[in-house]
């Protein structure tokens, strides 16, 4: 039996937790229903909290002080981000993210529907058409999740470099799940460096505080397996209909970036800091593979379907712009605690702990 580390386990665990619901089987089963184009706006509407939150998750935590470790002294840290969902974004209207028409709401009067980090409730029902108008598949929108927080655990060394260079890594390695939920694995780096030391003699007299320009990139992989099978009674639209769905899967691919000034003064075991910066996040996702979609009916009412290959697909910028933090770090010889406040598109607590040798 293959042993993992305990530690990125629960890490894993956590983020499982945040990336399952989004992707459960029978939800892919029912958007998939209305074809690739409209199950991609979909999915996007559906899933935008995740996307945004996650991409918050990704840029934070990554410095508590200006000051860069001395040489070849290092830390470990575990920490943990939580970006909160705004209200506006726990719902959307289905009626308002360009579908085609040959997707409806069954209700006119119920067109609101909740997004995964939503609260349990009404959602809408919708029906596929043909290009006759006859009415084809029905299926009710996803629940929302009651995600009001979407959590990303970071896991973290720092190693001091000569002149007031830190290099920091983040990195899980992958662990399969299994096959009912999948496999996920993070890395990543980041690079700070301590402006004043670079002013031999002149900065610490002029600066009572330290200075750094830092940045960070991770990125985050999800694979899951799928078997969405062919609807009970349909029949190829042609022979040329593609009969092979062995290769289903959903492949997920989150990315960050964020650079920062960070401003921070030590009293004693205390380090209070603040940062600005920029930060932007990306999601290259979709559904891969073949899957049976009903597109028709023949003269006698048996329905048919079309094998779509690749069907969702989603590359998008989720988050950019600036983003403002203020927090602090405590030392207490070589047990660190972390905690700070981010500002930007969605705002996020993140607190951690962390263990080292040397300032």
């Amino acid at each position: 039996m293959k042993k993992y580390s305990f530690l990125p386990i629960c890490l894993s665990l956590c983020l499982f937790l945040i990336i399952r619901p989004a992707f459960a089987q029978s939800d892919v089963s029912g958007l998939i229903k209305s074809g690739p184009a409209d199950a991609t706006k979909l999915t996007q509407a559906y899933l935008k909290p995740l996307f945004i939150g996650l991409g918050t998750g990704l840029n934070s935590g990554w410095n508590n002080t200006a000051h860069s470790k001395n040489l070849l002294r290092f830390d470990l840290r575990i920490g943990m981000t939580a970006a909160v969902v705004p209200p506006t974004d726990e719902t959307f209207d289905v009626t308002k993210i360009g579908l085609s028409n040959n997707i409806r709401p069954n209700d006119p009067a119920q067109v609101i529907t909740p997004t995964l980090a939503g609260k349990s409730s009404t959602r809408a029902a919708m029906t596929i058409y043909d290009s006759n108008n006859q009415a084809l598949e029905t299926f009710t929108m996803p629940d929302g999740a009651g995600l009001g927080l979407i959590p990303s655990p970071q896991l973290q060394g720092s190693i001091g470099l000569s002149n007031g260079v830190e290099l920091s890594l983040r990195a899980m390695p992958k662990v399969n799940l299994g096959t009912d939920y999948g496999s996920i694995q993070m890395l990543g780096g980041g690079l700070k460096i301590e402006l004043l030391p670079l002013i031999s003699g002149i900065g610490d007299k002029l600066f009572p505080v330290d200075i750094a320009l830092a940045g960070g990139f991770t990125q985050f992989q999800y694979h899951l397996p799928l078997d969405v099978k062919v609807p009970a009674g349909a029949i190829p639209a042609n022979p040329e209909q593609v009969k092979d769905l062995s290769n289903q899967r959903i492949e997920a691919k989150f990315s960050g970036f964020t650079t920062e000034a960070i401003i921070s003064k030590r009293f004693l075991v205390f380090t209070p800091f603040v940062s600005l910066g920029y930060q932007a996040s990306k999601t290259d996702a979709g559904l891969k593979g073949n899957y049976p979609v009903i597109t028709g009916m023949t003269l006698l009412g048996q329905k048919t379907y079309t094998s779509f290959t690749d069907p969702v697909n989603i590359k998008q910028t989720d988050l950019e712009g600036f983003r403002a933090n203020i927090g602090f770090q405590l030392n207490l010889a070589f047990f660190r605690i972390y905690g700070s406040y981010g500002m930007s598109q969605y705002n996020s607590f993140s607190g951690g702990i962390g263990f080292g040798i040397g300032k």
